[in-house]
């Protein structure tokens, strides 16, 4: 118990701490940053639950006003901004990607995890649309032209998560929950 609850915090450290390294503003608003890596191996190495309550307690950090995501933005201001539907997608994407970490015993880890964090950022995209969409009022249409700036680096970051989680596993098994 106590040791699923230093692991949950210690994961939501380590989503803040991806909010440091410098994002990527694109023209519309909308950065690229390295914390939906942090997402996606909080599901990729802690599991569905564990990973989605990491997740949740960093947006409990960040909707109380503590400065934590990329750029230093806290406070509820961040869900109704063009960020707001990949932020309320993060604990579902975790979610998902521990999921699938946790079912594909078959395959290699490598390529359960990096497969867990391509589908867990697909569900980031479809909130992150809808959402983006809503507060630029675009269209589906133009908000999904608007996102595909993001592929390439979530097809980076997926892979990124693979070969950690499987490096991870490899020096201490123990520490991937998703596969115990």
């Amino acid at each position: 118990m106590e040791r699923n609850i230093a692991l949950i915090a210690l994961f939501a450290a380590l989503i803040a701490a991806l909010g440091i390294i410098p994002a990527i503003m694109l023209p519309f608003g909308v950065p690229i940053t390295a914390q939906s890596l942090g997402v996606m191996l909080c599901g990729t190495v802690l599991g569905a639950k564990r990973g989605a309550m990491a997740v949740l307690l960093f947006m409990l950090l960040v909707c109380l006003g503590m400065p934590l995501l990329s750029g230093g933005k806290g406070g509820l201001g961040v869900i109704v901004g063009p960020t707001g539907g990949f932020f309320l997608a993060f604990p579902i994407a975790a979610f998902v990607a521990g999921l699938i970490t946790q079912s594909w015993r078959s395959a290699p880890l490598a390529v359960a995890a990096g497969v867990a964090a391509a589908v867990g950022g697909v569900v980031l995209y479809v909130f992150g649309i809808v959402g983006m969409a809503q507060v630029l009022g675009k269209t589906l249409g133009e908000a999904t032209m608007l996102v595909t700036a993001f592929i390439p680096g979530d097809v980076i970051k997926a892979v990124l998560a693979g070969l950690v989680t499987s490096a991870l596993y490899r020096a201490r098994p123990r520490a991937v929950l998703s596969r115990a």
